[in-house]
């Protein structure tokens, strides 16, 4: 079967990027008459399509996958800004978007699974005090890519070679 076949059946092929599946996804929803989806899916592929401008050049996924979650990480402050000026509406409509981009970023990785991999980070750089929480970041960012949220990362570094 080819893949033009695949698209027109709505069948996504395993090997199909995340810009491709945004895409596929919105003309689903536009299918289907699901507003929301479809006004989310194209927040977030014009954010991709401003940064492919930007640099000249189509994106690479690492890029498009960090611009997704920038998109879930833009929702989440609107979502603290509507609860102080007591929005409900706001913050449920967010709230509903952060769950529709949530369905494209890698799986997030637990607790206990960000801080053996911090350890292991702490082990391999030889890292003991707090002054070399840089280089341990630079080993462990690449490994947690799209699954950590950086804040969580490095307050779990912090409480590590603090002591």
């Amino acid at each position: 079967m080819s893949t033009a076949l695949n698209k027109s059946k709505g069948i996504i092929p395993p090997y199909m990027d995340l810009k491709d599946r945004l895409t596929a996804d919105l003309r689903d929803a536009m299918k289907a008459g699901d507003n929301l989806k479809k006004m989310t899916l194209r927040m977030a592929l014009a954010a991709i399509k401003n940064a492919e401008i930007d640099a000249r050049a189509p994106l690479a996924e690492p890029a498009v996958l960090t611009i997704v979650q920038k998109e879930v990480k833009n929702r989440r402050e609107s979502i603290a800004d509507a609860e102080k000026a007591n929005r409900p509406d706001l913050v449920a409509g967010a709230e509903a978007e952060i769950a529709i981009l949530e369905t494209y970023l890698p799986k997030q990785l637990s607790d206990g699974e960000l801080r053996e991999l911090a350890q292991e980070a702490v082990a391999e750089t030889g890292a003991s005090s707090p002054r070399e929480m840089g280089e341990v970041m630079k080993v462990l960012m690449p490994r947690v890519q799209g699954r950590a949220d950086g804040n969580q990362v490095s307050a779990i570094v912090r409480e590590l070679l603090a002591g």
